[in-house]
């Protein structure tokens, strides 16, 4: 895990402070509106501010310390949220429509974006946001494949608006099919991205959705790890200029197998192992949206706006595709896997 010394912590002190007190208010205004939510308000807000006055300089160091290092350790917070028991506790039922659904999306996020001739990392941000879980998703992917920020920031609007149409639109269409509350809540849980918008659509839809949505959503974040490792071992041979044939001979560990995705393995295992209290839970969960609030904060103020614009209205389309795409193989998969 990096360190700080002293002297590059006063160096970062100016940057983080910015970050921090932006990173409060978009907090607050993420418990007015819960289905936004605050790393989003981060975000936006962190756009705007860029664009409103440059950032001077002495602020810069903190901020890129915020969105590397901050958005890698919230992903290691993340961890303690989940326990590997919760794959079996979803059950045989739940297993083929959150493996299906993934696999669907990441094949359509590749070829669709291929076709529509969209940058690979960006279609790699939103396929993996859209099929594993959000921000959270792009947030361990990012530093993995490299992404630039403005790509980040583009990745995490699409995911937003996709989000707040299966929130509304869910709940009639869950009624309109006859859906169970656990079928409900499996729909939610694997074709909603993050987790308060799965929680939001579900909870709508009734109080054993909301449970049952939960668990699956979590168990859906534990795919972070197998998706960024392999894209980590994809970026080693892909910047490998000997012998193309092996994939890793010479490739540095630390890379191949980041030390936070390391972090987020090894606090999943100790909530697996009941060593986290049960009260420390809420207080984990607050801890995790706070850096991730802090690290996109950070993204937001190093954004430039008008790359985004540049990016066009390919990237949306891809980020509507792949919704329906989720959307409709979660439907299948759970009818035709149903007894």
């Amino acid at each position: 895990m990096p360190t700080v010394d002293a002297g590059k912590l006063a160096r970062l002190a100016p940057g983080l402070a910015i970050v921090l007190v932006i990173a409060v208010v978009a907090t607050f205004l993420g418990s007015l509106a819960p289905i936004v939510g605050a790393p989003v308000a981060g975000v936006v807000i962190g756009g705007l501010v860029t664009q409103v006055s440059h950032v001077p300089a002495p602020l810069a160091a903190g901020i890129r310390f915020c969105a590397k290092t901050v958005l890698q350790l919230a992903v290691v917070v993340l961890g303690f949220r989940l326990s590997l028991a919760q794959i079996a506790q979803v059950g045989a039922d739940s297993m083929p429509t959150m493996l299906g659904t993934l696999a669907v999306c990441l094949l359509a996020a590749y070829y669709a974006g291929r076709l529509l001739g969209i940058d690979g990392d960006l279609r790699a941000l939103i396929g993996v946001g859209t099929g594993i879980c959000g921000a959270s998703a792009i947030a361990a992917v990012a530093p993995v494949i490299r992404a630039r920020n403005e790509d980040i920031a583009y990745a995490i609007s699409t995911i937003f608006l996709f989000n707040i149409a299966a929130v509304l639109l869910f709940p009639p269409v869950g009624h309109l099919l006859g859906m169970s509350q656990d079928a409900f809540g499996l729909f939610a849980g694997t074709a909603v991205n993050d987790t308060s918008s799965v929680v939001a659509a579900a909870t709508i839809y009734g109080d054993e959705a909301g449970d049952h949505a939960v668990v699956v959503k979590l168990t859906r974040t534990l795919m972070i790890i197998p998706i960024s490792v392999a894209l980590s071992a994809i970026v080693a041979r892909r910047e490998r200029s000997d012998r193309p044939g092996a994939l890793f001979s010479k490739v540095s560990k630390k890379r191949l197998v980041p030390w936070f995705l390391v972090g987020f393995l090894i606090a999943a295992t100790v909530n697996s192992l009941g060593l986290v209290p049960a009260g420390w839970q809420d207080p984990l969960q607050f801890a995790a949206v706070f850096l991730i609030t802090m690290a996109l904060t950070a993204i937001g103020l190093t954004t430039d706006l008008t790359a985004l614009r540049r990016a066009g209205f390919r990237p949306l389309l891809l980020g509507g595709i792949l919704w329906v795409v989720v959307s409709v193989s979660s439907l299948v998969i759970q009818y035709a896997t149903s007894s």
